[in-house]
């Protein structure tokens, strides 16, 4: 991909599809197979951007799937995640760059075949996740465009013609799903197309009892054929992956792509890649004085930085990446460089003025960009702190043990309505390895005084992948309940 410096098209200028009045199209479907790599130059920059953002939106599929969403709910938060990040219009929309999104969409789907095809396990839960949104964008997309990119592939399978349905019509009737009403079924059969296709092809229609099998061969109805086109994908995106595993050591060498793939293999650990960067945009707005901490990390903090803060009171005392991860949240939260050194002198209160000033004070200004390269450091994300060891502060959803974390939990969230009714929940995401969800689930449950339901998140579906993001709509959720209520006293 890299080491041409030809451009080369996608697609020969031969399979250029004229579309009327909008011109020509490279990429003349929105729905893809991706059977052809992209064979065109790219920087290092679009390479991981277009990465990234697909990540997001396979990841929150993925997220979506361990908080057990209905279809329509999980529909709904995806189709909001593409717009945002990875839009795809149909065909007929004449104000987009239609090949420039689905370009985008292309070469992240390639990109991340590179990350996720080292194991067994992220090769599985790369194929679920790309064949669910495949088939979400099956569903939506435009009825004549969906049935020009199907006619514009070969699907093997056989078109039942009108003897062959009347000779088996009493076998079809008898699988076929429709309405309950005897004469509205028939007239819906009457009408409906079948296809035949080897039954191993369709295992899920197989068991459900709705398609009629003769000889190896599975008669399926019109209404499921997508049932052979989502098989189909799936099956060549796996094959697909473990040709693109086979020939993935030639880039190991290559220093510039291989710790971009490290990075990204671990998307679904944490969630998503999360955009909660540490600057001071994602602060809450208000400045935090330092007498003030004791009191959010009871009502706001999530359990990673609970669990710090809870350990610097008792102990008097942090290592060195914990005093490291919890400044750098503190200074995003909202505390400023003179309230931040107040509230660590205050914490280190068995130490002198000295050895304070000393061992700490540089850091704490390091930290803030005022000494040493003065960088702005951004606090840590979930994907940072789940990737670290636990001698690092890390995540304690990985790092705790079953006993330890549920002992945490009550601790850090009985006085916001947790109870121990609600840890077999939370420990179930954890055992699946689903650290993000169990964090959100924790969220949901400790803010549904707030109105906050299971699956919202931490407001609009979106999963936690960030402690700032955490505790900031804590913060938020807290602040318009305290607006309501004075809004209501006035009135």
């Amino acid at each position: 991909m890299f080491k041409s410096n030809e451009r080369k098209p996608f697609i020969d200028d031969k399979d250029l599809v004229q579309v009327t009045n909008h011109g020509a199209l490279r990429y003349p479907h929105r729905l893809n197979f991706y059977d052809r790599p992209p064979l065109y130059d790219v920087t290092l920059e679009e390479f991981e951007t277009c990465a990234l953002d697909r990540l997001r939106i396979l990841a929150e599929i993925e997220s979506s799937a361990a908080r057990n969403r209905s279809w329509e709910e999980l529909k709904t938060v995806t189709n909001a995640q593409c717009l945002k990040y990875l839009p795809l219009h149909a065909t007929s929309a004449k104000t987009v760059d239609r090949d420039a999104e689905r370009r985008k969409d292309h070469l992240g789907h390639f990109v991340l075949r590179l990350a996720f095809c080292r194991s067994e396990d992220l090769r599985r839960r790369f194929v679920k996740a790309e064949t669910t949104l495949f088939k979400i964008r099956y569903d939506g997309d435009d009825h004549v465009e969906r049935e020009m990119f199907l006619s514009s592939r070969d699907f093997d399978w056989i078109p039942v013609d009108t003897a062959e349905k009347a000779e088996h019509r009493k076998e079809l009737l008898a699988s076929y799903q429709g309405s309950k009403i005897e004469t509205v079924r028939e007239q819906t059969f009457e009408a409906e197309k079948y296809y035949k296709v080897k039954w191993t092809r369709v295992p899920d229609l197989v068991e459900k009892r709705k398609v009629f099998l003769k000889r190896g061969w599975a008669y399926v109805p019109g209404k499921e054929q997508s049932s052979i086109v989502f098989a189909e994908f799936e099956a060549n995106l796996t094959k697909a992956l473990e040709a693109t595993a086979r020939a993935l050591p030639r880039l190991d060498e290559d220093t510039r792509i291989v710790p971009i793939l490290d990075n990204l293999s671990q998307g679904f650990l944490a969630g998503v890649p999360s955009e909660w960067i540490g600057s001071a945009e994602h602060a809450t707005g208000d400045e935090i004085k330092a007498e003030m901490v004791d009191e959010l990390a009871k009502k706001h903090f999530p359990l990673c930085m609970w669990t710090l803060h809870n350990s610097l009171r008792r102990d008097h005392h942090l290592k060195h990446f914990g005093r490291l991860n919890y400044g750098l949240f503190l200074k995003v939260l909202g505390l400023s460089i003179d309230e931040a050194i107040a509230f660590w002198r205050k914490s280190f209160d068995r130490m002198t003025d000295d050895k304070f000033n000393k061992e700490h004070k540089y850091n704490i200004r390091h930290s803030f960009g005022l000494e040493g390269k003065r960088a702005n450091y951004a606090a840590k994300s979930c994907m940072q702190l789940l990737t670290s060891g636990p001698s690092e502060a890390g995540c304690p959803y990985r790092h705790y043990s079953p006993e330890n974390l549920q002992t945490a939990l009550l601790s850090a969230y009985s006085s916001r309505g947790l109870t121990s009714a609600d840890l077999p929940e939370i420990m179930a995401t954890v055992k699946a390895a689903h650290y993000h969800v169990a964090c959100t689930r924790v969220f949901e449950m400790t803010h549904s005084t707030f109105g906050l339901k299971k699956g919202e998140g931490v407001g609009g579906g979106e999963s936690v992948t960030h402690p700032n993001q955490y505790a900031a709509k804590s913060m938020e959720f807290y602040k318009a309940q305290q607006d309501n209520a004075e809004a209501m006293v006035v009135e």
